[in-house]
């Protein structure tokens, strides 16, 4: 058999199976713990059940469920059998679900035990063989076919080039785009972060994030998994549990929202963060004020890093070096970064604005069944445009300063304000309607909506009316916080809205009260 053909992420996680069998891999607060060894078993024996459920190398197997140790299993049982792994979000809704399922064509949809019912009515609809079930507390259809399997332990071969995943992203336009990432591109990205951010079998990594996106599940389990470190999962942030938890922990891995809001305790300080090595954010944009404020309270410096769903992690500040907040570092080992100008795709100076684009192994292989939108995205040299802007300052750092098209990032997903107007102009008496994000305190940014009612219709609606009705169409976080009824919406002489103004005229919308001093 070529080499090619091992190209498995599995494996290479694999080996610290082997080598360290009587490691903890993975627990919770609640008890929950995996060796190695274990981990190993419950995979190959979830790997059987799949495999008995008629699930096939490339087939997609679409998972909604909630974040437990098992979901690992599950993932890992995936790579095992050659399966492609396609997380979702918990907070879709049955429609939005319905069209996730109708564009895969998974052969199996695994979702929590509590919505079984549901779920096979939707996936009768949507064509989809197999629906089980996968609880918290080692329950659910799947984990009892699992348990009633011997394990297996034949990995299926794959070449670099096969998917290990697919991601959906949002898409502007408001329909959401799969990016498909190989087994190469993971296995790659995560070796480039464990050798950047330093991380060996010695880590106890805190995992408060959620695992249906990059960041929790391609960044933090697969670094972990890589180097045969450890980790402890939390189901959701909770700053005075990740505070307990740091004596015996070396690494957090978060978004700006989990900083601020371990600031808000009296407990951080030195002593409580004395043994922990590394504190990393990514998601959305880390304020400057954060970063100093932390530094001041811990000794520590945030590590910021910049990544997407279509090319995982791009770039991370330095772990020796400046941490320079407002910047996302430099290129990591195997990728390049550079700018460029947005009309001309010429390469830009240092110190100048433009298009951020990126190319590497870790780049994604394009966009499930959108051929035509793939090419669009990528450079003739092989470079993928992010869509976001920014320049390289004139020490090598990126710095990103918005995104091309009016993406919201709220708690570190992102929302595409068309997907959001499209549901407000279909209700009775509206006209039009402008979402858009403006800084939140707690979020990065606040969803915001302005809606121009039809003439007459003035009293027809209001802002309980919009957000009741919006309720169960859409995720709870792509929900606008604030609502408003104005009786125009500013526009530019070729007619084009301007969300920069809307933007600026409501900036201060959840500006927090002026800060007591911590007497």
């Amino acid at each position: 058999m070529s080499h090619a053909n091992h190209d498995n992420l599995y494996l290479q996680f694999a080996r610290n199976f082997d080598e360290r069998p009587d490691t903890t891999f993975l627990d919770t607060v609640e008890g929950h713990c995996y060796t190695f060894a274990q981990t190993r078993t419950a995979a190959g024996q979830m790997a059987s059940a799949l495999r008995e459920l008629g699930v096939a190398p490339g087939d997609r197997v679409a998972v909604q469920i909630d974040k437990s140790c098992e979901t690992v299993i599950l993932y890992l049982a995936c790579l095992q059998v050659g399966a492609v792994y396609l997380p979702l979000n918990t907070a879709y809704t049955g429609e939005e679900i319905r069209y996730f399922l109708g564009d895969a064509g998974p052969h199996l949809y695994v979702c929590q035990p509590k919505a079984l019912e549901t779920a096979r009515e939707l996936g009768k609809q949507c064509g989809v063989p197999r629906i089980e079930s996968l609880g918290t507390e080692q329950d659910g259809s799947l984990m009892e076919q699992a348990r009633q399997c011997s394990a297996s332990h034949e990995v299926e071969p794959r070449a670099a080039d096969d998917l290990a995943a697919i991601l959906y992203t949002s898409g502007t336009t408001g329909r959401s785009k799969g990016a498909m990432l190989t087994h190469a591109n993971l296995a790659s990205n995560c070796q480039a972060l464990a050798e950047t951010w330093r991380f060996s079998a010695d880590d106890h990594l805190i995992h408060a994030l959620p695992i249906f996106h990059t960041h929790g599940l391609f960044v933090a389990c697969n670094i972990v998994l890589t180097v045969g470190a450890s980790m402890t999962f939390l189901p959701k942030f909770n700053a005075e549990q990740i505070l307990d938890l740091m004596p015996r922990s070396s690494v957090l891995m978060g978004v700006p929202t989990f900083y601020t809001r371990l600031l808000d305790s009296e407990r951080l300080n030195r002593e409580t963060t004395a043994s922990m090595r590394l504190f990393v954010s990514g998601s959305a944009p880390l304020l400057s004020e954060t970063h100093s404020e932390f530094s001041a309270r811990t000794g520590h410096a945030i590590l910021e890093r910049y990544g997407m769903t279509e090319t995982n992690m791009n770039t991370s500040n330095p772990y020796d070096g400046e941490r320079r907040p407002g910047t996302v570092g430099m290129a990591l080992p195997g990728s390049e970064v550079r700018v460029t100008d947005r009309e001309t795709g010429a390469i830009l100076p240092r110190g100048e604005t433009g298009l951020i684009e990126v190319r590497g192994s870790n780049v994604f292989k394009g966009y499930w069944k959108m051929p035509e939108k793939t090419a669009s995205e990528f450079r003739e040299d092989g470079f993928f445009i992010t869509g976001d802007l920014g320049h390289i300052d004139a020490d090598g750092y990126l710095c990103i300063s918005g995104r091309d098209k009016d993406l919201i990032i709220s708690g570190g997903y992102n929302i595409y304000p068309k997907e959001v107007e499209l549901l407000i102009d279909d209700m009775p008496g509206v006209n039009e309607s402008a979402v858009f994000g403006v800084p939140h305190p707690d979020f990065g940014e606040g969803v915001c909506a302005v809606v121009v009612m039809q003439p007459g219709h003035q009293d027809s609606l209001d802002e309980a009316a919009v957000l009741v009705a919006l309720s169960d169409k859409l995720a709870r976080y792509k929900q606008p916080k604030r609502v408003f009824f104005i009786d125009s919406l500013p526009r530019n002489v070729m007619g084009k809205v301007q969300k920069k103004q809307l933007r600026e005229e409501y900036a201060e919308l959840f500006a927090p009260e002026p800060a007591r001093s911590h007497g």
